[in-house]
């Protein structure tokens, strides 16, 4: 692994992600910062969130709504992820037991170095939203 500077703007991007409970995207952290740091650029972003991605500071929680969406806690933890708005919620005590993980990886022989669990459906806000359209409707 490369050995990467530290700079303003990749410690403002670490910061933003620290300090917020989003799961942000490159573009919404961009839109953030470009007021405090005009010469940033999204390209700087994205080149920064992927060495952050690949230092194991901040990990990718995946596609969502045609975004990448990134998250700065890197403890084991699962996501909600809403189909509708694309909110993603962390479920910090959710997710497959080390066992389970130690018991799979014994049945099928593999090394187990790290795991993600999503779980996708519709959010409170959207289930509400729906239910409203239906009734209206």
């Amino acid at each position: 692994m490369a050995i990467v500077r530290r700079s303003k703007k990749r410690d403002a991007i670490l910061h933003l992600m620290r300090n917020t409970r989003c799961h942000p995207s490159a573009d919404w952290i961009y839109q953030q910062l470009r007021e405090e740091y005009p010469s940033l650029s999204l390209g700087t972003v994205y080149r920064n969130l992927n060495q952050l991605s690949e230092q194991q500071i901040i990990r990718r929680v995946g596609v969502i709504n045609g975004q990448e969406r990134f998250d700065a806690d890197t403890r084991p933890h699962a996501h909600f992820v809403c189909n509708c708005c694309g909110t993603v919620l962390d479920l910090p005590d959710f997710g497959p037991s080390r066992r389970y993980v130690h018991t799979l990886s014994l049945q099928y022989g593999f090394t187990v170095e790290g795991h993600e669990f999503n779980l996708r459906g519709l959010c409170q806000d959207c289930k509400k939203n729906i239910a409203l359209e239906e009734t209206v409707s």
